[in-house]
């Protein structure tokens, strides 16, 4: 009941930020689009497109979410955990796509040599770069926070997206600016270095889902504070094996435990109840703890 209760605020929260999000995105992408339009800058109105991709990407989180949280049923009866890690698998792919646009873009102006035909941006295109900048990164840390309080790997891939948005702006900024002192060749120059951060965040996040979709192992120093904790608990000798694997932002554990052989099979289940409860209650992520007690070799 109590983790029931916990998930719930947890996706209470991701659905706060969520919508914020889209809304801040919303009222963004109109003021960008607005600025390119007037001040005659093209990599502006991309960078207006690129936001409002972003609200597609979070309503790509809030289904995720949703979904992950539902409760277990008969079809899926360890839960539905891991269709969160789908969704920051899908984010992933747009963040690629994006900076493999963005990165084309700039290769093609690049060598095609050709900037004549380019209107010098005015300075409403400027502001609306640098508040983009400013905006976007304030998005990505609120987005991250709760992302890392929730350990949400679709909404920290959502806070990624924003800082994509925000290394986006930059190179808008860094075009414009050189545009508007006679040097347009720096968007094009600043897209493909955008280009390669966007990938590798995009990496990153495929890489995080990935771990989780395959039972990856938790790791070593909470795999060392586990041991700790079991090996404090009295009538425990030894631990025989301890396994983890994760299961979308939780992970299962199963603990192989050895204790006295001689005493009963009431006192042997009574120490296993409190590894059981030791682990399940001293580390938030563990979904569940299963234990299994044989008597010790010097029995």
């Amino acid at each position: 009941m109590e983790s029931r209760v916990s998930a719930k605020l947890n996706e209470h929260l991701a659905m706060h930020v969520s919508y914020v999000s889209i809304a801040i995105n919303i009222l963004l992408s109109a003021f960008k689009l607005f600025a390119g339009i007037v001040g005659h800058s093209a990599a502006m109105v991309s960078d207006a497109i690129h936001s409002a991709s972003d609200v597609f990407s979070t309503f790509i989180v809030i289904i995720g979410i949703r979904i992950s949280n539902k409760a277990s049923d008969s079809t899926h009866q360890y839960g539905h955990e891991k269709l969160e890690d789908i969704a920051a698998m899908f984010l992933a792919f747009i963040l690629l796509i994006t900076g493999l646009g963005i990165g084309y873009e700039g290769m093609k102006n690049i060598f095609s040599n050709n900037y004549a035909h380019l209107q010098a941006p005015t300075s409403i295109a400027l502001v609306a770069a640098v508040l983009s900048i400013v905006v976007k990164e304030a998005m990505f840390w609120y987005t991250k926070g709760a992302a890392v309080k929730i350990n949400s790997g679709a909404l920290m891939a959502d806070a990624w997206h924003h800082r994509s948005d925000a290394f986006s702006s930059i190179g808008s900024l860094i075009g414009i600016g050189g545009a508007m002192m006679g040097y347009p060749i720096m968007d094009s120059l600043a897209s493909v270095i955008i280009c390669l951060m966007i990938i590798y965040a995009a990496w990153e996040i495929f890489i995080d889902a990935t771990n989780k979709l395959v039972d990856h192992a938790c790791d070593e120093e909470t795999l060392a504070a586990m041991r700790k904790h079991v090996l404090s608990q009295d009538g425990v000798h030894g631990i025989d094996e301890i396994r983890t694997r994760m299961f979308g932002a939780k992970f299962y554990v199963d603990i192989d435990i050895s204790a006295d052989g001689n005493q009963s099979l009431y006192h042997a289940h009574h120490i296993a109840e409190k590894v059981h409860d030791t682990i399940e209650n001293n580390f938030p992520n563990v979904k569940h703890c299963m234990v299994h007690v044989s008597p010790s070799k010097k029995d």
